[in-house]
């Protein structure tokens, strides 16, 4: 019988791995499956003032470019399922399917690839300029009405489901139909067809002479998500890292993982989603191919009788797991039922003052809440006063958080959190509520801590000035996974052809001569302060190797003692141990015991009733 472990986390880092790429896997084929995918269109002037720089050598049209170029490449890497379109307006050839004067769409909509950011390549710097003029030229006497018709056909045509619509348009003209009412009179009509059938268009307005004046023209024109704030525009975007930090900020739905309803009390609830801030970035996978064809192939797993060799259906197995030396056999459908405590929902319990949440309480990424207006009427006006009366009172809220149906339920608390924005007015931290997972009693551990060597206050105080000489402003968004970003660029490298791959910067690497100017002699202070003068750490560190180079091999410390290992083997709670400790364990007792932790506790189970 297979070992029941679908419930009962195992702390083996081997099934750690396997669980969390299972549910990593699965989660994204259910996005797209249920969800549908992503769908965004660069709606790009292509007008002569676009092409014109202001004295940095950089036009508006390069900028938009780059910025295209670069959200290709990361949706490569991130979501590679999602649906990519490049449309100009403002040509002198037009290339769509209503034929539509001065409009071209150089790409359809279609999943990122190598072969379009090498396309989009060709149109960078000068010699891009050049030849954009070449091939397409340019006119001013486009509708940007007929553009925006032309981008809804674009998503009309596509024959999947799409979850998300976006359009976003680029441009340094703020009153395009100045001298055209009827143009501009037709614009306004199809941004109100956009909006009406869902498809929101975004304005990422460029630098230009005498500035961007959104009231002339764009303010009755663009619409946003129901998520998002029309009232704070962000200012013009005159450097490609401000253009990105919006696109970016814009380019991906929020997700929500789940949405339920927040109960204030019996009679009292609103409806909040739930979203996930930060999430562990890792290696896509690696498809399997045929060796002679180069197809994807696929997996499928069999079970097959240990004895007979018999293979097993799916109602030939069983679920068990060992109690006080017994198995206990259970049906699919009473495991099931056992991971049914409530129904999903946040369930508030009480308030507390913020300051009782302690850092050491941290035991996973937190989630983040925020109103669903469109399932329950006015949850957002109520998700507000709870969320200003909790941060005018600094307190947080403690719920029981029932996530689906069949996962077990968390004891959480509902941090608050205001909204801020930068100098150029885009949304740095949205407001809501951040769930942090509190722990059980179950999940803190004993530890006996050795007892604490009494400092003096001259060399406390003399730490303090090395720590304030050595501080820095940290911020997240500075640090990218060196490991991460290289493979990422060895990807983009072949695929597109180049000679070699850029190298990543590791910015995780400690800038030791940095550190020694600042610090100055404050080491060498300290050091005297702290240690023996004839002191070698490096010379100490020597002796012990050799030490122990000469001695014989020493079997490991168990920090348990063998009356209580065969206690908690007589009771059937091994699993209350951790794997270390097991493994110390069997190292102790020269057991084979694997790396997973019920091979452990079998071969110490099976050890103990031996002896």
């Amino acid at each position: 019988m297979s070992e029941w472990v679908s419930y009962y986390r195992s702390e083996a880092p081997e099934e750690e791995e396997e669980e969390e790429q299972e549910e990593r896997g699965a989660e994204a084929v259910a996005n797209y499956r249920f969800s549908g995918r992503d769908s965004l269109i660069f709606l790009v002037d292509a007008s002569k003032a676009m092409f014109e720089s202001d004295g940095d050598g950089v036009t508006p049209f390069d900028m938009t470019i780059q910025c295209i170029r670069s959200v290709y490449t990361s949706k490569i890497i991130s979501s590679d399922r999602d649906l990519l379109s490049v449309v100009f307006y403002g040509t002198e050839k037009n290339k769509n399917s209503a034929d539509f004067k001065h409009v071209y769409v150089l790409q359809e909509l279609d999943n990122p690839g190598a072969k379009r950011v090498l396309e989009l390549d060709h149109y960078k710097g000068d010699e891009g300029r050049v030849l954009f003029c070449e091939t397409f030229g340019h006119n001013a006497d486009y509708s940007l009405g007929e553009a925006l018709w032309a981008c809804s056909n674009l998503f009309s045509d596509v024959q999947v489901r799409l979850s998300h619509k976006r359009i976003m348009l680029f441009t340094n003209e703020d009153n395009p139909h100045a001298n055209d009412s009827a143009k501009a009179k037709l614009a306004r009509t199809r941004a109100g067809d956009l909006r009406d059938t869902g498809i929101i268009l975004d304005l990422m307005h460029l630098k230009k002479p005498g500035g961007f004046d959104i009231s002339l023209f764009y303010r009755d024109i663009i619409n946003i998500a129901e998520d998002e704030d029309l009232g704070i525009q962000p200012e013009e975007s005159g450097k490609l890292e401000h253009l990105m930090k919006i696109v970016r900020a814009k380019e991906t739905k929020k997700r929500t993982l789940v949405r339920l309803n927040l109960y204030l009390s019996k009679d009292l609830s609103l409806s909040v989603g739930v979203y996930s801030l930060v999430q562990k970035a890792y290696k896509p996978y690696p498809v399997k191919l045929h060796r002679e064809t180069n197809e994807p192939v696929k997996t499928k797993t069999r079970m097959f009788n240990g004895k007979t060799g018999s293979l097993l259906l799916p109602s030939d197995t069983k679920r068990a797991q060992t109690y006080g030396n017994r198995q206990i056999v259970l049906e699919k459908e009473e495991t099931e039922e056992l991971k049914r405590f409530d129904s999903p929902g946040l369930f508030l319990i009480g308030f507390k003052p913020l300051s009782m949440l302690k850092q050491h309480h941290h035991i996973k990424p937190s989630q983040f809440i925020y109103p669903e207006e469109s399932l329950v009427s006015g949850s957002t006006t109520l998700f507000n006063a709870l969320l200003m009366k909790c941060l005018e009172r600094e307190v947080m809220a403690l719920c029981r958080y029932t996530a689906r149906r069949n996962t077990p339920p968390r004891f959480v608390a509902l941090v608050p959190q205001e909204e801020e924005v930068d100098e150029q007015k885009v949304q740095v931290a949205p407001p809501g509520f951040h769930i942090i997972f509190l722990p059980y009693a179950d999940d803190k551990r004993n530890i006996d801590f050795t007892e604490k060597v009494p400092a003096s206050r001259e060399q406390v105080d003399k730490m303090k000035e090395i720590i304030q000489k050595l501080r820095f402003k940290y911020r997240t968004s500075s640090f990218e996974n060196p490991v991460l970003q290289q493979h990422f660029r060895n990807l983009e490298a072949l695929a597109l052809d180049m000679m070699e791959p850029e190298q990543a910067e590791d910015l995780t690497v400690p800038k030791v001569e940095e550190m020694n100017r600042r610090l100055g002699n404050l080491v060498e202070e300290f050091k005297q302060l702290v240690y023996a003068p004839d002191y070698s750490p490096d010379g100490n560190a020597a002796k012990r190797k050799q030490a122990s180079d000469g001695q014989t091999e020493k079997r490991p410390k168990v920090e348990i003692s063998e009356d209580e290992l065969r206690s908690h083997v007589q009771k059937g709670t091994l699993g209350k141990l951790t794997v270390p400790v097991l493994k110390d364990a069997c190292r102790f007792y020269r057991l084979k015991g694997g790396g997973k932790k019920q091979e452990l506790m079998d071969a110490l189970t099976e050890y103990f009733n031996g002896h």
